[in-house]
């Protein structure tokens, strides 16, 4: 398990999938984030694309430039590049992503770096709602409302003001809430796709990604 490169002018990033989540952040340059927040979840980033992201207020298969992963069938295939422009093969990359492994498993993805001046943590007592100013990230944990941000200062300023709460001091890392895995059903965790539950069910496998999965 590796990050294999980083390209701070380019902004992109090459991991294997079974690198952690938090060994990402740990690797990247000052003022360039990831497409997922400072949380650690279980089977790394495999398991972050398996599972569509987490905790996201975007498009999340977009920020993943290009893959390379087995077929449940053992072939290696390759889609997308390592830069925005370089879309070849880029059409299995956003079906392998959410697609909870019916297409195969990750061995090793690009990710798109954002860049961001400022950044906040932040966690309240609270349910997940609309919010008058969007944060990059936004889940539930209990009874708490967690919200992770970058950008322009001024940005980041406001919608800390707006949230308020209490800066969160560190990553998290919610692998001991998943013992048996973390898929779909009533659990300690929810974001604005998805409750997750430990031991829980993949959602149930779209007909075209059965066909899709038995092409490849």
């Amino acid at each position: 398990m590796a990050v294999l490169e980083i390209s701070a002018d380019d902004q992109y990033l090459v991991a294997t999938g079974d690198t952690p989540l938090l060994e990402i952040w740990e690797a990247l340059p000052p003022g360039l984030y990831p497409p997922f927040p400072p949380v650690e979840l279980p089977d790394g980033l495999g398991g972050l694309l398996g599972r569509g992201g987490f905790g996201q207020n975007f498009f999340f298969a977009a920020e993943v430039l290009g893959l390379e992963f087995c077929t449940p069938k053992g072939r290696v295939l390759r889609a997308g590049g390592r830069v925005v422009k370089n879309v070849q093969g880029y059409d299995l990359v956003r079906p392998f992503v959410g697609s909870f492994g019916a297409l195969g498993t990750l061995l090793q993805a690009t990710l798109r770096l954002r860049p961001g001046r400022e950044r906040a943590f932040v966690r309240r007592a609270g349910r997940l709602e609309p919010l008058a100013l969007e944060p990059r990230f936004v889940w539930q944990e209990g009874e708490t409302l967690y919200a992770f941000t970058f950008g322009h200062p001024k940005e980041v300023a406001a919608f800390t003001a707006a949230f308020g709460g209490e800066a969160v001091a560190g990553p998290l890392d919610y692998r001991p809430l998943f013992p048996g895995g973390m898929g779909v059903g009533e659990g300690p965790v929810r974001d604005l796709r998805m409750n997750w539950a430990d031991g829980g069910k993949p959602p149930p496998i779209p007909k075209a990604f059965e066909v899709l999965a038995e092409a490849l």
